[in-house]
């Protein structure tokens, strides 16, 4: 299984990390890729594609079976999931999983291209704030039709973010060699 992560990244934390060290245990992966937004993805503070690329890389380095792709970074305008997974997928004859966590659940099926999305590939839910997410798919006639095609984990206990970071700098929540980064590049000053 290919499992997808997108995200901002901004920073990349030990819990992103995480997720990859988890869903390698619980799931037949073969390659695990680390799909970063662009700039073209309106998101507030969000630093340059430059800086959340090099600190994944800095997170990531060492671990063979983890890609990290500038496929959304090189885009003009950001196309949505489905179309990098689509995008993704065409390099790959296995299967591919997008992760998501909890909280992103009750907006999936506004994304652009939703239905597409949910019904051609595994959406992998990671428990986040105690979010009950059967009951968000219960409660969506779209997603309730395509309950086969999530894997939920509700066991994932990882309570670090980026925004948590860039609000507090506490070093704890970011590999030593990302924190050196930010410090070096004066990155998330206040």
């Amino acid at each position: 299984m290919h499992i997808v992560y997108g995200g901002a990244f901004n920073p990349p934390t030990i819990a992103h990390l995480k997720v990859y060290q988890y869903l390698k245990e619980k799931l037949p992966l073969t390659k695990f890729t680390y799909l970063p937004v662009s700039n073209a993805y309106t998101k507030s503070e969000l630093i340059s594609n430059h800086h959340r690329l090099a600190m994944l890389k800095l997170v990531t380095k060492g671990y063979d079976d983890i890609d990290i792709s500038d496929l959304e970074m090189t885009d003009d305008q950001f196309q949505g999931t489905y179309q990098s997974l689509v995008r993704l997928s065409d390099d790959s004859s296995e299967e591919v999983a997008f992760v998501i966590g909890a909280d992103n659940v009750k907006s999936l099926s506004k994304w652009i291209m939703a239905k597409s999305l949910i019904s051609e590939f595994k959406i992998i839910v990671l428990s986040r704030d105690d979010i009950d997410v059967e009951a968000i798919i219960d409660h969506d006639d779209m997603l309730k039709h395509y309950r086969d095609q999530f894997l939920i984990f509700n066991d994932f206990d990882e309570a670090v973010s980026s925004t948590e970071f860039r609000k507090t700098h506490d070093a704890s929540m970011v590999h030593d060699a990302v924190y050196d980064y930010i410090k070096s590049h004066q990155l998330y000053e206040r």
